[in-house]
């Protein structure tokens, strides 16, 4: 699956750094270098680079990355149309003809194919081969490249060689400070901040259950989704019940104990 858009000014997502992140990405997008996002599920990778791409006033292609997606779903193939065989390109090479930022979310996800295509584009030659076409595109300012990944969830058959990893720069993200992810659930939801606080604190205290009793911990996400069915006015038990307890397991005992930590938290 994948999603092209362009935003700018009003239209950019809200982002708040959380340290020199920004900085990176635009440095990177400076000097023709691509870059390497590793962190949990939900923990704003995703929005940070739609608002980078808002915040440098470039088209954005963001390619959900799956078991099946395959070099031929970002680089284009032929369909066809009206009788006619046509080239349709793909995300990734739409956005090298553009000068776009292509986003390649979850890339250890994807068949092993893709990362071969992805080399000569993450170094100085910044080429995209087209074999089908016979085509060499040459990637020119305004192009950058951006993957993201969860090292939590690697095995021995999803990881990214070490010869695909050294042709990024990364950054590693977690989730925001306390005080940083109350405010952006403030932002997001408007519920108000006395409110947001004990769930950021019940978010802390469920993290830190990751790899025990659960796969993965509470994403921020989660959070502005509990907090927008309080503010719609949902008890907030049955609020943290479907958006932070049900999402995180399926085993009842789990559970009842992931509950019985809310009881301690809220009273």
């Amino acid at each position: 699956m994948q999603t092209s858009q362009q935003l700018e000014g009003a239209d950019a997502p809200f982002y708040l750094p959380v340290a020199d992140e920004c900085e990176i990405f635009k440095a990177a997008f400076e000097n023709n270098m691509p870059l390497l996002l590793k962190g949990p599920t939900g923990c704003g990778k995703t929005r940070f680079v739609s608002y980078m791409a808002a915040s440098l006033g470039r088209p954005l292609y963001t390619v959900a990355c799956h078991d099946d997606l395959a070099a031929a779903d970002l680089i284009g193939r032929y369909l066809l149309k009206g009788g006619d065989t046509e080239w349709i390109d793909g995300p990734l090479t739409r956005a090298v003809r553009e000068g776009a930022i292509c986003y390649l979310d979850e890339v250890v996800e994807a068949r092993k194919d893709v990362t071969v295509v992805l080399h000569p584009l993450t170094d100085d030659r910044r080429i995209l081969p087209i074999e089908r076409t016979g085509e060499t595109l040459h990637a020119g300012p305004g192009f950058m490249l951006v993957a993201s990944y969860n090292p939590g969830y690697q095995n021995i058959l999803k990881t990214l060689k070490p010869s695909t990893r050294q042709r990024f720069l990364a950054i590693e993200f977690d989730f925001p400070a306390r005080e940083q992810e109350i405010e952006i659930i403030v932002k997001e939801t408007g519920l108000a901040s006395e409110r947001v606080a004990p769930l950021v604190r019940l978010a802390g205290k469920l993290r830190s259950l990751k790899g025990q009793d659960i796969e993965e911990g509470v994403s921020t996400r989660l959070l502005v989704y509990c907090a927008v069915l309080m503010r719609e006015g949902m008890p907030v038990e049955r609020a943290i019940q479907t958006s932070l307890i049900e999402p995180l397991s399926d085993d009842e005992d789990t559970k009842r104990g992931l509950l019985d930590l809310v009881t301690a938290v809220f009273g």
